[in-house]
């Protein structure tokens, strides 16, 4: 297959692996297959353990992520669709959960927009390096859909509740300076010193203590470990979930955004 064709490249840089989006033709919108293949090529380097950091990154000067593929979500599920939605993992959660569980350091690399589920793969990742016209924010209220609890604990857990509060309820879009302010972003930096920044980061983590590194992952990850919801709030959750996804305002912010124009809600 030609490099042009794969959703996800690989690539090995000594102890530093790099994966990039490769969908620029859709601002690298994160597509079920390409997730899929996300969380092989991230299996595949956790098999053969030479990686010591890890860093992500999308095609072209554009965008990370311009978000999970507007078109490929479902309107309409009806209850059998909802109980396989909460039991089963999707898509997007099993490539988000390939990069959190990913046993060594992720760098974010934000080369352009990264939105709604970009957005949420980048703040998955351990460290985000940012440039100067990065653009930030996450916009299911725009689109009349509910966010996952577990996506927005995560926001809370990085960009704390009253940042999270401001990205969910307004839906816009913040830049780089403000995204640095909410903690969306660690570095920002120029265009042209990207690269150097983000590999000389991830170079100088790949050199450290690999069970060091590893341990120091796993413990964070376990200390946020207790933040699980309960069973009856999760299943309110995902009844509100169902709702926003059965509504006719779904379809509406659905319709509105593929014709670029400002969507007319009914709450219904």
């Amino acid at each position: 297959m030609d490099e042009s064709d794969m959703l996800v490249l690989v690539e090995k840089r000594g102890r530093v692996a790099v994966v990039t989006l490769n969908r620029p033709e859709k601002r690298n919108a994160l597509s079920p297959i390409l997730l899929l293949e996300l969380a092989r090529g991230l299996k595949e380097l956790v098999e053969e353990d030479q990686t010591r950091c890890l860093v992500i990154r999308g095609t072209g000067d554009k965008a990370f992520s311009a978000g999970y593929d507007i078109g490929a979500i479902p309107t309409d599920l009806n209850p059998e669709m909802m109980e396989l939605l909460k039991d089963n993992p999707n898509p997007l959660e099993t490539g988000l959960e390939a990069v959190a569980s990913f046993p060594y350091p992720v760098i974010a690399m934000l080369n352009g927009l990264a939105v709604g589920a970009g957005c949420e793969l980048a703040i998955t990742c351990d460290i985000r390096i940012g440039v100067e016209d990065l653009r930030m924010g996450m916009p299911p209220a725009k689109l009349g859909i509910v966010y996952s609890p577990s996506g927005m604990q995560k926001f809370i857990n990085t960009v704390g509740l009253a940042n999270t509060r401001e990205l969910f309820l307004t839906g816009e879009y913040v830049r780089a300076d403000r995204a640095r302010e909410m903690s969306l972003v660690n570095y920002v930096v120029p265009r042209d010193e990207l690269e150097r920044f983000t590999f000389s980061m991830a170079e100088g983590i790949a050199s450290n203590a690999p069970l060091s590194l590893k341990g120091t992952k796993r413990i964070l990850s376990l200390l946020l470990g207790y933040q699980e919801i309960d069973p009856e709030a999760l299943a309110e959750a995902y009844k509100l979930i169902g709702e926003a996804f059965s509504s006719e305002d779904l379809k509406e912010g659905q319709r509105a955004f593929l014709e670029k124009r400002k969507p007319t809600f009914q709450g219904r």
